[in-house]
């Protein structure tokens, strides 16, 4: 049976076949092709960096490429998870709230990506459930297969429609082995044999060990790992393999003749100093190049672009080598209460980095944990010791009590003592209420997210049209939305003089607009607003080095060869306080 005769009995959802897939409209057999990317051994390898790595490799060939993150949890999306537990909540511009693998693959690509990049089990079982309760499945008793993995399936073609995708990269959360994705793996093991011969490869992402006591690697993990993936039906295409160190070629050579798959293509994924040198590993090995011959994708591809793209991101890579190299540095601490876990504030991060390469100079981070600190008498000392030899601050969003008090008192300092300022989000709001209290003559001021009062003034606050909305995360503000900038600010020149600016949203408390007046009347300069709305979503402090806050998260939108002008403009003030000269670089041109 050809693939076309496959797919047809696919196409009949009958209680004839056993082939159940609803195929969406337009979908054309042979267009897509499609990339696998599961884990072995542990999770939080790197499954997300590898597979947006070689999505970049060839999309800078000239291929379309679309990313899809398939997570084994039942929550419909990553909005209620704790970034202890889970790393930060990232929002797409749609607003959708997923996995920081989203973020990974929108930086590395620089395109923004929808919900379709992303789905739960909770989404997939939603789908199954009220197809079931419409009748769609024609009297048959609802079972994993063929009903689940056909849904797992049609929401993969899906995104193949509506992407115009040559190539999807499909990766599974969590390792093979887990009971909550074993049935995406079934799925996607029964889409390549739909698809037929050269339609999919496979990529196993191991772990080799390097137990410090033994002085030496170990591949007996990986190897049993990698054999619970061929027992399920899969035959890896492509092995990358995650250690301290390069992995040796007897390692390789190992993994190669107990996994059948060629030594060129066991991969070595070692650590490096930044994510964005793995393109050039994965280019130098040739699995980009293989990857292409193995789908059959050659005459899609255009040369001429692949080298204009590989000279822009050289530029960038080199860059970041200066600058680790560099004695140009910049301490920037993040006042937060998740400091204890970086992944809580991937973007963040990232966001540094982009414009620390910008300007030639290395940012390095200076966690300071919120929790201890506080503005009362005798705690300013406190204070000043956290943040001695800090060059700016960033307070990040958040939800929840705790840490906010030494956030304000962070705040305070750096506005007496004109240290440069960023506040995201929840610092947004926490900088209006330090300026209240300590400026406005509000000492009362607090926000009703953090402590319910009778008395005070509630400065921030729900709205009245987002306290009609009911159920948690479903009042939410969430996702791309425009600013409208007020011209002659620090922020519309920021943003080249533009009218409205866009950046995304995760919050659910504002400024109650009855204090807006008072606020302004004592200096500060709300400089960006929601359009036709009395929302203040961008403040600013004239007089001080560098003081902005925004109730978006600019983070999110920030790309390695593009950064993010928040980013940049606290790096540059960073940068001066600390008597670093900076120079923006040619990188990426």
């Amino acid at each position: 049976m050809d693939g076309q005769e496959l797919l047809s009995r696919v196409a009949r959802q009958s209680d004839e076949t056993e082939f159940y897939t609803p195929m969406p409209a337009g979908y054309k057999p042979g267009k897509t092709r499609y990339v696998i990317v599961v884990g072995t051994v542990m999770s939080g390898l790197g499954k997300g960096i590898f597979s947006s790595s070689l999505a970049k490799l060839m999309q800078d060939r000239g291929l379309v490429v679309s990313p899809i993150k398939l997570e084994g949890y039942l929550n419909i999306d990553s909005g209620t998870l704790n970034p202890f537990r889970h790393g930060e909540v990232f929002v797409l511009d749609d607003g959708m709230e997923t996995d920081m693998d989203l973020g990974t693959y929108e930086r590395m690509l620089d395109k923004n990506l929808t919900r379709d990049n992303f789905a739960t089990s909770g989404q997939i079982f939603t789908r199954v459930l009220e197809r079931e309760r419409r009748g769609g499945y024609l009297g048959r008793d609802v079972q994993w297969i063929p009903h689940v993995t056909g849904e797992v399936k049609a929401r993969i073609r899906e995104l193949a429609v509506r992407s115009g995708a040559d190539v999807v990269f499909v990766e599974i959360g969590g390792t093979v082995g887990d009971y909550e994705n074993s049935y995406y793996i079934e799925a996607m093991r029964e889409l390549a044999f739909e698809e037929g011969p050269n339609s999919t490869i496979w990529v196993a992402l191991t772990y080799v060990m390097q137990p410090p006591a033994l002085g030496e690697q170990k591949s007996k993990a990986a190897q049993l790992g990698i054999k619970r993936l061929m027992e399920a039906g899969v035959q890896p295409a492509v092995i990358a393999c995650r250690c301290e160190t390069p992995v040796t070629e007897k390692v390789r050579e190992k993994i190669s003749l107990y996994t059948n798959v060629p030594m060129a293509r066991v991969f070595s994924m070692h650590d490096c100093k930044s994510i964005y040198e793995i393109p050039q590993m994965i280019r130098k090995a040739g699995l980009d190049a293989e990857a292409v011959r193995l789908l059959e994708l050659e005459p899609r591809t255009d040369a001429a672009k692949s080298e204009r793209f590989w000279t822009q991101w050289q530029g960038y890579v080199e860059g970041i080598r200066n600058v680790n190299e560099s004695d140009r540095e910049v301490v920037i601490g993040i006042t937060g209460k998740y400091t204890a876990l970086r992944d809580s504030y991937a973007s963040i991060i990232k966001a540094l980095e982009h414009a620390g390469v910008h300007y030639g100079v290395r940012v390095e981070i200076r966690w300071i944990d919120t929790s201890d600190l506080d503005d009362t008498p005798g705690k300013a000392k406190d204070v000043a010791r956290a943040l001695e030899g800090v060059h700016g601050i960033i307070v990040p969003g958040g939800f929840g009590a705790r840490g906010s008090e030494g956030k304000i008192a962070c705040i305070h300092y750096a506005r007496e003592n004109g240290l440069p300022y960023l506040g995201i989000c929840f610092g947004f709001q926490m900088a209006v209420l330090e300026f209240a209290r300590n400026v406005c003559g509000l000492p009362g001021a607090y926000s009703s997210e953090l402590e319910k009062r009778v008395d005070g003034d509630a400065v921030i606050d729900i709205l009245p049209e987002q306290k009609r909305i009911e159920g948690l995360g479903g009042n939410m503000r969430l996702g791309g939305r425009d600013i409208e900038l007020k011209p002659g600010t620090m922020a519309h020149e920021m943003f080249g003089r533009q009218a409205t600016f866009r950046m995304r949203f995760r919050h659910r408390y504002e400024v109650d607009p009855r204090y807006i007046e008072t606020l302004e009347s004592h200096g500060m300069v709300f400089s960006g607003k929601a359009p036709d709305q009395p929302i203040m979503q961008i403040l600013e402090l004239p007089g001080h080095p560098y003081f902005i806050g925004t109730q978006a998260h600019p983070c999110l939108t920030s790309r390695p060869l593009r950064p993010q002008p928040m980013f940049m403009g606290l790096v540059r003030t960073s940068a001066e306080r600390a008597g670093v000269p900076v120079a923006e670089q040619a990188v990426g041109s």
